[in-house]
């Protein structure tokens, strides 16, 4: 007995290093980042695995560079970024919710024919239509930070309403009967009594669609009007001078500021994703 429990706990602890330093491969190229961020665009290319001191400290100057260049605000590009990612989100969650819980509880042949539609999208590659989307968005002027958030939904609801779906199988009917039992409608019963329930998937589900709206580059690249309207990943794209020369240095700078509200975000919220993604992988 004693030894079965001296070799289990001999095999965590391996397990646990391992998975230390496995974690290593993805902190290094933020650790990469962050140091470049603080260099002369020289000595990045030169000295790129080098910590900044001496000639190559370049102090603050690459993110006032970056913020400065060209001429459109970077700050505009921020709350651009922020509109799209939040209001994105918000539609995703609730559309995809509200689906998922009708899809579920109706057990029809339409209802299934939707579910599966929604989770073969998942499997569908962005460059299979990237440029019909493009052509269809000028079309019906889904250009702008205030009507991406259509395009945004028809890509993320696969996966929310997947992740949604199979969480509702885990709601007991019988809750949402008492609830019309008592007189409430199907507004009141979802706001009232499932969407409360949903919590730990709504959460993870958020901090999916958020990190992935927030990064992503291609999709407002393609359906923005760039001249009125850029987002972060395309402000730093546009930090080349003549020629296509790349200030190295005030790019760092400017995606390290990129990825830190996203960080952040997710070291805040990540308990809730293991929860969230193991409660709607129930099969049902």
């Amino acid at each position: 007995m004693a030894a079965s429990l001296t070799g289990e706990k001999v095999r965590r602890t391996v397990l646990s290093v391992f998975f230390a330093l496995l974690s290593l491969l993805w902190i290094f190229p933020i650790v990469l980042v962050i140091l470049n961020s603080f260099k002369i665009n020289t000595f990045v290319k030169t000295n790129t695995f080098s910590i900044p001191a001496g000639e190559m400290w370049a102090g603050f100057s690459n993110f006032v560079k970056g913020m400065t260049f060209g001429n459109y605000p970077y700050l505009k590009s921020v709350g651009y970024s922020f509109l799209i990612t939040i209001v994105s989100t918000a539609v995703i969650l609730l559309c995809t919710s509200m689906s998922a819980w009708y899809i579920s509880r109706i057990d029809s042949l339409v209802c299934r024919i939707v579910y599966y539609l929604c989770v073969f999208s998942m499997v569908v590659p962005f460059q299979m239509v990237m440029f019909t989307l493009s052509k269809t968005a000028d079309t019906l002027k889904f250009n702008t930070p205030f009507t991406i958030p259509v395009v945004y939904l028809g890509f993320g609801a696969g996966l929310a309403i997947f992740m949604f779906s199979g969480f509702m199988k885990t709601i007991p009917l019988e809750m949402e009967e008492a609830a019309v039992i008592d007189g409430c409608g199907p507004i009141r019963t979802y706001f009232q009594v499932v969407l409360p329930v949903l919590k730990p998937t709504l959460i993870s589900v958020a901090i999916l669609e958020i990190m992935w709206v927030w990064n992503d580059y291609l999709l407002p690249y393609l359906v923005l009007d760039r001249t009125k309207y850029m987002t972060i990943p395309i402000h730093i794209q546009y930090l080349k001078g003549s020629y296509g020369v790349v200030d190295l240095g005030a790019t760092m700078a400017m995606v390290l500021m990129g990825i830190i509200p996203v960080i952040i975000f997710y070291l805040c919220c990540q308990k809730y994703i293991i929860k969230g993604v193991a409660a709607g992988a129930v099969k049902g």
